[in-house]
């Protein structure tokens, strides 16, 4: 693990500040600001903004001094880069207008409120808005690709956004009380048959194992898992965050119960469970459970 750090050229606040960041570990990089006096209201989702009158000290306790250009191409790297519209604020009124677009009346949007200030809850790392968006748009790109016809989309979008709407990090629970939450709400607000299927496929995403022939059901789990298949700098950072989110577990504790949920997704026969999904992300998902398999093994 390596702290770097650009020029102090980005002005604001009467100076100009530089940008320190991690190559591996947002952890680590906490740590170093605190030990070298950095408040943690510097830090600004991927880095900290430091002020032109720490530069040298910064340097002097270790940091690695990079050009801006270069902090950015080791940010992007290592996986731990937040793009513009991944940022909160952004991921927000993403999400706000997507829910309008699913439910149009004013009890929709008090909803709509609440879920995404259940996503919101300061516990979560990967359980978060951002990952909700995630699950949006890759159910959109499954969508696209012809895997649910449009009858039947609402009822997947909604489940979307109820999946993880309880989020204790109790296995199982959480989906069974995320369901519950989705009975609850929608109640009245659609008819009773798709309140039935919303909140039966927040439950299938326990096992992630649809039926065959569950169009729904696959398209939802699908996405959900999607971010099994990325590259792998992004697939490292959902693994800190992931970690992060279950900060309460030892670590043995946490790399033994990860190393078996890891095994046991690498003995099914696939991962995914639509063409489309097969075809983007299996080889990649496969590629990068086998790694962190090997590493939590090794360690």
């Amino acid at each position: 693990m390596t702290i770097y750090i650009d020029p102090p050229v980005w002005p604001a606040h009467g100076t100009v500040f530089a940008h320190l960041i991690s190559d591996s570990s947002l952890d680590e990089l906490h740590t170093f600001a605190a030990r070298t006096g950095i408040r943690r209201q510097a830090f600004d989702e991927d880095h900290y903004d430091v002020p032109e009158h720490r530069h040298r000290d910064l340097i002097a306790a270790g940091a690695t001094p990079v050009s801006g250009t270069e902090l950015a191409r080791i940010l992007a790297s290592c996986g731990l880069r937040v793009r513009s519209v991944e940022r909160p604020t952004k991921v927000r009124a993403r999400l706000l207008r997507a829910w309008e677009r699913l439910l149009d009346t004013s009890d929709a949007a008090v909803l709509g409120e609440e879920l995404l200030g259940r996503w919101a809850e300061p516990h979560r790392h990967y359980h978060s808005p951002a990952h909700l968006a995630a699950v949006l748009n890759a159910v959109g790109v499954l969508e696209r690709a012809g895997e649910l016809p449009a009858e039947r989309r609402r009822p997947v979008r909604l489940a979307a956004w109820f999946h993880d709407a309880v989020y204790a990090g109790a296995a199982g629970q959480d989906e069974e009380d995320s369901a519950r939450l989705a009975e609850e709400r929608l109640a009245g607000l659609l008819p009773a048959e798709e309140v039935t299927e919303v909140a039966r496929l927040v439950r299938l995403t326990a096992t992630h194992a649809p039926e065959p022939g569950d169009a729904a059901g696959a398209v939802l789990v699908d996405a959900d898992l999607e971010v099994l298949g990325r590259a792998p700098a992004a697939y490292r950072r959902y693994t800190a965050q992931v970690r992060r989110d279950f900060d309460h577990v030892p670590e043995p504790l946490f790399r033994e119960g990860r190393a078996r949920v890891l095994a046991t997704l690498l003995e099914r026969p696939r991962l995914f469970h639509t063409p489309t999904g097969q075809q983007l992300w299996e080889n990649a998902a496969r590629a990068n459970l086998t790694a962190e398999l090997a590493e939590l093994q090794s360690a």
